[in-house]
């Protein structure tokens, strides 16, 4: 995302930037950015009935700037569409004062954004969206016999571009040649996802799991097709970025599982979905060997974090989407204490495996720097 202008005063915060998104995952970004009450200044169509003097009426489209206080936001991760709804609050010829309308945003078109306060949380979201050297990005396929889900994992949020579900009749003694040939469709449609949705030049790595040897056949028969098939000559250009690992299932929440192996992770160290993936971990292991160090919902973790105990944070990025003002700068304060006191801060995304883990159990926890055993008493105790 390319940063045209910032003015953001550092007394209250208050101020507008202009941003140019340049790719798809930048919607991402403008996304956790922009929550209602904000106001947002961009070009979009608007629909314009104009009728002559004889009664007849004709139609078009004219693009026009409008000026809208958010209301709604919209994301659709699969296709990086995003759409803002609000009222419009400037003087237009086209559209009144206080009128609903709906912006798309688009790919190379400026907008500005304008915030009462620029918090902590927006300022970092800010700085990563800008800062392209911070966008690690990965591809996995998860499957098994007849069924593959591929995705892309970015830095901020996995996306399923791909499932592959296709019936593959079992092998009988005697009769293989039907198991083979629904087998070998079954590969060739995966293939063709990956030559649709894998851009390799982008691609620091893909991952293929499967449980038993499923993905040890695919992978034969994909750099055998690409022996016999030019437009497959990037499959052996980019053979070294494969890795082959075990899951223990085709299904996608087996993504989470394969993050975890620690080979993988040695491997994708520098990716912030791996780290997620580690911290959430660490907490349920924690969780289970040492509970007194280990807590979630927001009555114990701040109970915690009062005490300057807290070593690991981890909250999801919905959280700091509430329409709730107060709950939200509680939740912003909670992230600056624990900066301030020297703590890690993960925010995960609800678009990660980890992040829909992570809201489960209330959406924050945290693991402790020294054990605090009476933050359930005094919490059940304060309930009473």
């Amino acid at each position: 995302m390319k940063l045209i202008k910032k003015s953001i005063s550092e007394k209250d915060g208050q101020g507008m930037v202009v941003l140019v998104p340049e790719i798809p995952e930048d919607m991402w970004h403008i996304y956790n950015l922009m929550v209602e009450g904000d106001v947002l200044r961009a070009q979009t169509y608007r629909k314009i009935v104009s009728t002559t003097s004889t009664g007849s009426s004709s139609s078009e489209k004219k693009r026009i700037s409008l000026t809208l206080k958010v209301e709604d936001v919209a994301f659709e991760p699969k296709e990086s569409h995003l759409r803002v709804k609000g009222r419009n609050i400037t003087e237009s010829q086209y559209v009144k004062m206080g009128a609903y309308h709906t912006i798309d945003l688009e790919l190379h078109r400026k907008f500005s954004l304008t915030k009462s306060c620029w918090d902590i949380i927006f300022l970092e979201r800010l700085e990563i969206a800008c800062d392209v050297a911070k966008v690690a990005d990965l591809a996995a396929i998860v499957m098994q016999q007849g069924l593959a889900y591929l995705c892309l994992i970015t830095s901020h949020m996995t996306v399923t571009k791909a499932k592959i579900e296709q019936v593959v009749p079992r092998k009988r003694r005697g009769s293989s040649s039907q198991h083979e040939k629904a087998l070998t469709r079954f590969y060739e449609a995966v293939l063709q996802a990956i030559i649709r949705h894998v851009d390799f030049d982008v691609v620091k790595c893909m991952l293929i799991a499967s449980p038993g040897f499923v993905n040890e056949s695919f992978l034969k028969y994909i750099f055998s097709q690409a022996q016999r098939r030019p437009d497959l000559k990037f499959l052996y250009e980019n053979k070294e970025k494969i890795i082959k690992c075990s899951s223990t299932s085709g299904h996608k929440h087996a993504l989470n599982e394969v993050l975890s192996n620690q080979a993988i992770m040695a491997k994708l160290s520098d990716t912030k979905a791996s780290k997620e993936v580690r911290a959430f971990d660490d907490f349920n292991k924690t969780l289970n060997d040492d509970p007194d160090r280990a807590f979630y919902s927001w009555m114990h973790v701040q109970r915690a974090n009062e005490s300057g105990a807290i070593k690991t944070l981890m909250v999801t990025d919905e959280l700091f989407r509430a329409s709730d003002i107060k709950t939200r700068r509680s939740y912003v304060k909670l992230v600056e204490d624990v900066k301030a006191s020297g703590g890690e801060v993960l925010i995960f995304s609800r678009q990660h495996v980890s992040g829909e883990q992570l809201a489960q159990i209330s959406g924050v926890a945290a693991i402790l720097r020294f054990p605090m055993a009476d933050i359930v008493t005094e919490s059940e105790d304060e309930q009473d």
